[in-house]
């Protein structure tokens, strides 16, 4: 599988390769500052069925489509809001979804799994925004895993998890922000927190007033509004308990530790992953996936995970690791 290191000119061919391949209704990895994307062509229903087939996601669950402008995110609607100017206006490019209704005759239902709303973005990655400004096309993208595992933040991660199956990687380092995008659905009659992210809640709010929220499972059982809403999602091979939980007979010699700021758990656990050693909640969701696959990586009966606290970033933390645990 092709490995095309981050490009140092804005003619760099290994970006002109992705958009070859894009434009052949081929699968491309491209980083974001969230995750690694799985990238195709979102006006072509051949090629998006192509992502599901190589993730192993279910038709069921709604794709996010990427784009490089606001002009081409109106493009792809029928309405665009006060409310869609202003947050667009004030955190694009960035970690910020907005699910918007879609115009059917420029992306079609594969990529909303038949949901008249589509959910739409600018990345904030500069090798991201050259290959959509290059491939002059939205690219539908999920997160470059199988699907329900743990989310990719390096290209290793994407050749860890997917192997040779997909037709081309573009890396561009290790993402950024390291959780995936905040979901803000516009499309009803007020704006619905879909699923938290690494835009904290409370700064959307200051822009266009109280979001509603939905329980944390609220797609358990029924088809999801957004990705990542399903009640498991994000695993890891290795079971995912609280600290406050009931441990039962599992020994901390055979558990790892994920914990938000430095502990005094002494040598306990066989190993203890620290996501912020300034206790700063940007660079716990930062390393928090990265520390799950290297904790999974061990071999270990469970990962015993702090609850980190409920406001900015550790309500996204929080939404990863839940899902993550579910059984």
């Amino acid at each position: 599988m092709p490995i095309a290191r981050r490009p140092t000119t804005s003619n760099d061919d290994r970006i002109a390769r992705a958009v070859e391949r894009l434009a052949a209704g081929e699968v491309v990895v491209f980083p974001t500052e969230t995750v690694y994307g799985l990238g195709a062509d979102a006006t072509n229903p051949l090629a998006v069925a192509r992502v599901f087939e190589v993730k192993g996601r279910p038709r069921f669950d709604p794709l996010i489509v990427h784009v490089a402008t606001q002009s081409a995110a109106r493009d792809c609607v029928t309405q665009w809001p006060e409310s869609a100017a202003a947050l667009a206006e004030r955190f694009w490019p960035g970690p910020l979804t907005l699910v918007l209704s879609r115009r059917s005759d420029v992306i079609p239902d594969i990529v909303t799994s038949g949901l008249p709303a589509v959910a739409l973005r600018i990345p904030d990655h500069p090798m991201a925004l050259e290959l959509l400004t290059r491939c002059d096309t939205p690219l539908a993208a999920p997160s470059a895993n199988r699907f329900g595992s743990v989310s990719p933040t390096t290209a290793e991660h994407v050749r860890q998890s997917l192997g040779d199956v997909v037709d081309f990687i573009l890396d561009g380092g290790p993402c950024s922000a390291g959780i995936e995008s905040t979901i803000i659905s516009l499309a009803g009659d007020q704006p619905v927190l879909l699923r938290p992210g690494a835009t904290p809640i409370e700064e959307v709010e200051t822009v266009i007033g109280v979001v509603a929220r939905l329980p944390v499972q609220s797609a358990s059982g029924r088809r999801p509004l957004a990705p990542g809403m399903l009640e498991r999602h994000y695993a890891t091979r290795t079971p995912i308990l609280f600290v406050d939980e009931d441990l039962g007979e599992i020994s901390a010699a055979r558990c790892g530790r994920l914990v938000f700021a430095p502990p005094a758990l002494g040598s306990k656990y066989a190993s203890i992953e620290v996501l912020s050693p300034t206790g700063d909640l940007r660079e716990a969701a930062s390393n928090l996936f990265a520390a799950m696959r290297r904790l999974d990586a061990l071999d270990l009966d469970a990962i015993i995970a702090d609850r980190f606290p409920t406001h900015g970033l550790g309500l996204a933390i929080n939404d990863r690791l839940a899902r993550a645990s579910a059984r």
